[in-house]
């Protein structure tokens, strides 16, 4: 493991980190509580384009998780900052929830289904086939792919969802174009977060439950890398990838005083 240096910023992902299903992991209100309460600069990253900022501190507020909205950083954000410096007022066809549409019209960006400059696809629970056909489409037409994050399935109580990563796949076998992924594991998504607490990679932490898209996100963006195991991940499994994380505890609650 790494030797750990001055942590003066984190970042966390927010599913199987903070909370699980929609319930609290123990100690996170604590963790939380103590990194405001340090004036430390921290945001809460989560792959799932479908909410707002404000939308998700609502959540986490019912979960007993205190994160202001600003605090958040979700990939339908990121993918509106990608654009906006791509093609700044552009247009976009768009799948995907409110989180994904507020991002890109206050980015300036004009959604339309007419000749647009991107197809972009996030997350929604109402995937309809006729959006899906008129994405295709577009592509044929050359409109640039772009989808929020690559996760092919997301969680329920009743069991998997096919997200965001399955659905591009399915346009990119009708197309044969592939999307660029703005969202976890490209560190752009990462250095979009640190940008905005104005951190430095070297004294920043970026805690997560998955080896495969926050830990080898934090690691290519050269940071700090926590993962806990209070999410997908299991000890074993670890030595499967070819890179570390930084530091493996039990969950968040083994970081609290570190902040």
């Amino acid at each position: 493991m790494a030797e750990r240096k001055q942590i003066d910023y984190w970042l966390s992902d927010m599913d199987g980190v903070l909370v699980h299903e929609g319930r609290p992991v123990p100690g996170a209100d604590e963790f939380i509580k103590r990194l405001s309460d340090s004036g430390k600069p921290f945001r809460v990253l989560t792959n799932n384009s479908i909410y707002t900022q404000r939308d998700l501190s609502v959540r986490l507020a019912a979960a007993g998780l205190h994160v202001p909205p600003s605090s958040i950083w979700t990939s339908a954000l990121a993918t509106a900052e990608f654009l906006d410096d791509q093609r700044p007022g552009g247009s976009a066809y768009v799948i995907g929830e409110a989180g994904l549409t507020t991002a890109l019209h206050d980015a300036g960006y004009v959604l339309t289904d007419l000749d647009p400059d991107y197809v972009v696809l996030g997350e929604t629970r109402t995937y309809s086939f006729t959006q899906i056909t008129r994405a295709i489409r577009l592509i044929e037409g050359g409109s640039r792919f772009i989808a929020t994050n690559p996760d092919p399935v997301g969680p329920s109580t009743e069991g998997s969802l096919p997200a965001c990563g399955a659905v591009a796949a399915l346009i990119t076998k009708a197309t044969g174009v592939e999307p660029y992924f703005v969202g976890k594991p490209n560190p752009r998504m990462m250095r979009g977060a640190l940008n905005k607490i104005e951190g430095h990679s070297e004294t920043t932490a970026m805690i997560g439950d998955r080896m495969d898209t926050d830990i080898v996100c934090g690691m290519e963006a050269g940071l700090y890398t926590i993962l806990v195991l209070t999410g997908v991940m299991r000890r074993h499994q670890i030595d499967r990838f070819p890179f570390r994380p930084s530091l493996v505890v039990d969950s968040v609650a083994d970081l609290i005083d570190l902040v």
